[in-house]
């Protein structure tokens, strides 16, 4: 960590003492792109040491860019958060540039934090953002954290390793619920920047570990509500391609502001050389730097003499390798030995580190460290103990001289010493896998520890650990012990996206197994088959299930009642509802031969689910209740075995309007997966809780729960898994009038799923897209959506009663269109299917359709009729938004048949229904109706006044939220005080920002005391 300005505000007596001293000596001399020294707070100029030529520390060039960043630090100033990417080759003043934007927000008065990724210690999690933040939050008062909610807290002690202590007792996120950790971190920043504005500096982050990356991409989706600047600066041929996409997509949307860095020009570079070197002597090391500022600094640091021809390993001109190699002859030998063990040990490391990796004495390493400081080889942090080297090209080239069988006993020799002082297997791992022999059992031991260490917040990590021990496990190992790796890896894989990967990782699984019934064969089978769903694959998992089925004898064991499951489940995303039924009944013919109960209940949900999606109806809620029974009766210890049980069972509620019962089921399920620690990996529970809290109006706990999934389903990559949150997302965001929300996510939902074999998912995408389309004034694409890709016109891709719930919008779109004829068709099929499935919510759907037609055709007492039976039949099983839709049609409907009274009462009702679930796009159109009756609507709190500004323009609830931001209430305080959900608080703190003219809470607070009378006489 590296830290400029007044940093320390918060910390301890003996912290500030600390780091003061440390500038007080002459501070930190870090390396950086130009190979010069730090602008801040060193002294500049450094002279000829040990025929070694330093220049002057001076920043030369870079005007227009930095012209350009003191623009978002002037942002910054007011409140702004921002980002920005610095992009260059190696050496062209990445670092340099960072560190003069940094040594002016310190002197504006700004936090300042750094941290660096390094190249080969690339695997521990969050490596680079524990770099930059772990040594300042481990200095802060105790208690200064102690604000944030035990949640975040929890996450940050799994994060941070000075914070390690928050954890006790507190639960964390499942590993496909990592964004939980993401948030924690955005948290914190909000926190440490709530006194002044934070420049987060993170360099090198091409070489960042895959955590590390997936934080980034979270804080520039979501920057935090606070001023903070995060600073990244990368090599792009060396960029993973994750990071890549992620600062692309970044880019194109605007969140982060690109600076690609050039060679510096002829005069720019006789600047930085300075007087000791003629024009004809700078212009000749322009030529052979080509203008790169590190290249120039190398080359002008050795006398003018021919390059020999030498192999350094480094993408560098031949005569600046030729120059660093030079450089390494003015070394003494032992100089030598602990410069090439600090290579080994890592980048920054410790001097008792590099002194095992060199085999000598931490006396005789001091004393290297000595030289090598004076050779500007190396150089100090603000860490004691702690060195970097100059540039990581000098690492680099340090480390490749070395000689390769020197390098693995000096790998073994680092990994002993961090096993002597206790280090974790993750930090060990780096030097195992460097120096492990074929057949190491205890290097294996090692590697499967660390990936099961790092697995929950870096999986990609653990996947190379796991693939690590594949690789050193000996042949005559125990096949179970290879697939147990195998799958390990697998899931790894899947849970970051990388399914091509993982599919692979499964199918070596497959081929390991011998073609004989057994558990094992089972389980591989299952696996490959889940990885194969998350790639939209039905159709080969289907058939890879079906095999594996065929390889078990006829009598029941568990293995055959998971693999009939499985089955069963597969249908439905293949949308063959009918052929569900053909392996549900085997399967609880088999749980019940078995005879565990968490088994029985799972296996006597599957006909209930599978009636669900078919009907008939009755039998269904009665297979419905006998499973329920089963799960009810199971304790959370044998439910936490088979959650799916009571997550399935809920899907089949949904399917049943059974909400109520659904929303405790799903609710049960997620909450014991996530306290097993295995969370919801498949996204099998996500999807319904929101779904079910729609249906009942929870509108801003359904957009709470989606943001999660929809976080967790990036992180993941399964097409499938996150365009059901997408396309669930949109119609809440729809309800609440939130348009632009709602049109993104159905569009990328339905962008997702084009790949995908024709199926539930594929489906349910478009029609979700139809909805927004036909709300923005598209009747036309709307039908087009739904009849070419939810199954024709009668829909046959969706299941169940929800059919009716779209052949209802189907309804309207073709009235949009002015074709009658098509309506009628569209309604009648809507009762047809609600007469077939006998459900209430298809009734209303189906009774709104008919409704619709009726008012159009002139008919308004029968569509009076049809509406008010509609919303009393959706008000019966709690559909609160679906009876306020069908009351809006009656309301219309009694208007146009004179009874005035009657119609403003439904209306009203309507309104005030709409109003209590926050859907406040569909209570408009209701005030719209009321307004042609001429009745001023009524609001629960004021109006904001239309042409005002500032305070004025707040309506009631938001005057409110704003007064307690003022009293210094946190969300969390505010969401209790006023029994909203912290994601509704933050939906008025996004309007209130915006109509006051603020970006952060601090200045909200200052525009509330000038302009709000009451505040004056509020105690703080």
């Amino acid at each position: 960590m590296r830290t400029f300005g007044p940093a320390f505000a918060g910390h301890s007596a003996l912290a500030r003492r600390v780091y003061w001293a440390s500038l007080s000596e002459g501070g930190e001399e870090e390396a950086d792109g130009c190979g010069w020294p730090q602008s801040f707070p060193v002294p500049l100029e450094r002279t000829r040491q040990e025929g070694v030529t330093l220049l002057t520390g001076h920043f030369v060039g870079r005007n227009d860019e930095l012209g350009s960043l003191e623009g978002i630090l002037d942002e910054l100033d007011r409140g702004c958060p921002d980002a920005i990417e610095v992009v260059g080759e190696p050496g062209i003043g990445k670092t340099r540039l960072l560190r003069e934007v940094a040594a002016r927000a310190g002197a504006r008065g700004h936090l300042v934090l750094s941290g660096a990724a390094s190249e080969f210690e690339n695997d521990l999690p969050f490596s680079v953002f524990v770099d930059a933040l772990d040594e300042y939050v481990a200095g802060l008062e105790p208690g200064r954290l102690a604000v944030l909610d035990d949640a975040v807290q929890a996450e940050l002690a799994h994060v941070f390793p000075s914070l390690s202590a928050l954890a006790a007792g507190r639960e964390v996120a499942p590993q496909h619920e990592r964004y939980r950790s993401h948030r924690a971190v955005r948290a914190l920043l909000e926190h440490l920047a709530q006194t002044q504005p934070l420049v987060l500096v993170l360099d090198d982050f091409h070489w960042a570990d895959s955590a590390s990356v997936e934080l980034l991409g979270a804080m520039l989706r979501r920057q935090p509500a606070a001023p903070v600047l995060t600073a990244v600066a990368r090599r792009p041929r060396q960029s993973p391609e994750r990071l890549a996409i992620t600062l692309e997509r970044a880019h194109r949307s605007a969140a982060v502001t690109r600076v690609d860095l050039g060679a510096l020009t002829l005069d720019e570079s006789r600047q930085l050389l300075g007087e000791r070197f003629d024009m004809a002597r700078a212009a000749l090391l322009y030529q052979e730097s080509g203008g790169n500022p590190f290249y120039l600094e190398q080359l002008a640091r050795s006398p003018m003499r021919a390059a020999p021809e030498i192999s350094t390993g480094l993408d560098v001109p031949a005569a600046v390798a030729a120059s660093l190699a030079e450089e390494l002859t003015l070394l003494s030998e032992a100089g030598r030995l602990v410069l090439e063990g600090a290579a080994v040990a890592g980048d920054p490391f410790e001097p008792e580190l590099a002194a095992a990796a060199a085999a000598t004495s931490e006396v005789a390493a001091m004393h290297a460290i000595d030289e090598l400081l004076r050779l500007d080889l190396i150089r100090t942090t603000d860490v004691p103990r702690r060195f970097r080297f100059r540039h990581p090209l000098v690492r680099r080239a340090v480390y490749e001289a070395a000689a390769g069988g020197w390098r693995l006993g000096a790998h073994e020799r680092c990994a002993e010493a961090l096993a002597a002082r206790g280090a974790s297997a993750a930090a060990r791992a780096h030097h195992v896998e460097r120096s492990a022999r074929q057949g190491d059992l205890a290097a294996v031991a090692v590697l499967r520890e660390a990936g099961e260490a790092t697995a929950r917040l870096a999986p990609e990590s653990a996947a190379r650990w796991f693939g690590g021990a594949l690789r050193l496990l000996p042949q005559t190992a125990p096949a179970e012990e290879r697939v147990e790796l195998l799958l390990a890896r697998s899931w790894a894989l899947a849970a970051v996206g990388r399914f091509t990967d993982s599919h692979a990782a499964a199918l070596a699984a497959v081929a390991l197994v011998p073609g004989q019934p057994s558990a094992l064969t089972t389980a591989v089978a299952t696996a490959c088959a889940s990885v194969e769903r998350f790639l939209g694959r039905y159709e080969h998992a289907h058939a890879r299930l079906v095999r594996a089925l065929r390889l078990l004898p006829e009598p029941a064991s568990v293995e055959r009642v998971e693999l009939l499951i499985e089955l069963t489940l597969n249908e439905w995303y293949r949308s063959r509802y009918e052929a569900m039924r053909d392996w549900a009944a085997p399967a609880v013919s088999a749980a019940q031969e078995v005879g565990d109960a968490a088994l029985m209940a799972a296996a006597a949900v599957m006909p209930a689910f599978a009636d669900a999606m078919t009907g008939p109806t009755e039998t269904a809620r009665t297979r419905r209740a006998q499973a329920a029974a089963l799960v009810d009766e199971l304790s959370d210890e044998e439910l936490a075995l088979r959650p799916d049980a009571a997550g399935w069972l809920a899907i089949a509620e949904v399917y049943l309007d059974l909400y109520a019962d659904a929303d405790a089921h799903a609710g049960r399920a997620l909450g014991l997966a996530r306290a097993s620690g295995q969370g919801d990996p498949l996204h099998r529970f996500y999807p319904v809780l929101p779904r079910v809290w729609y249906v009942r109006g929870k509108l801003a706990e359904a957009a709470e729960l989606l943001d999660g999934a929809i976080e967790a389903g990036r992180l993941l990559g399964s097409p499938p898994a996150l365009a059901g949150n997408l396309f669930n997302r949109s119609v809440v965001a729809l309800a609440a009038g939130d348009l632009d929300i709602a049109l993104a996510t159905a569009e990328e939902s339905v962008e997702l799923t084009r790949d995908l074999d024709e199926g539930f998912v594929t489906a349910w995408a478009a029609a979700r897209l139809a909805g927004v389309l036909f709300e923005t004034g598209q009747p036309d694409r709307a039908i087009e959506l739904l009849l070419g890709r939810a199954g024709g016109a009668e829909l046959t891709l969706i299941p169940g009663g929800w059919r009716a719930y779209w052949l209802e919008l189907l309804t309207r779109c073709w009235l949009a269109l002015d074709r009658p004829g098509e309506a009628r068709r569209a309604a009648a099929l809507a009762e047809v299917m609600a007469e077939g499935v006998q459900l209430p919510l298809a009734a209303t759907w189906a009774g709104r359709a008919v409704a619709a037609v009726a008012l159009d055709a002139g008919n308004a007492a029968f569509a009076a009729e049809r509406a008010l039976a509609s919303a009393e039949t959706a008000a019966a099983v709690g559909a609160p938004i679906e009876a306020a839709l069908s009351r809006t049609i009656a309301g219309r409907a009694l208007a146009e048949s004179g009874e005035k009274d009657r119609a403003l009462a439904e209306l009203q009702r309507a309104a005030a229904a709409l109003d209590a679930c926050g859907a406040w796009r569909y209570r408009q159109s209701v005030e719209r109706e009321l307004g042609k009756l001429g009745h001023r609507p009524h609001r629960r709190t004021r109006p904001g006044r239309a042409n005002g500004a500032g305070i004025e323009s707040l309506t009631g609830r938001e005057l409110q939220v704003a007064r307690l931001v003022f009293d210094r209430k946190t969300n969390p305080q505010i969401a209790a005080e006023l029994y909203l959900s912290q994601k509704t608080v933050e939906t008025h703190l996004r309007n209130i920002f915006h109509k006051m003219g603020v970006t952060t809470r601090a200045a909200l607070a200052r525009a509330v005391e000038r302009t709000d009378p009451a505040a004056s006489v509020r105690p703080r």
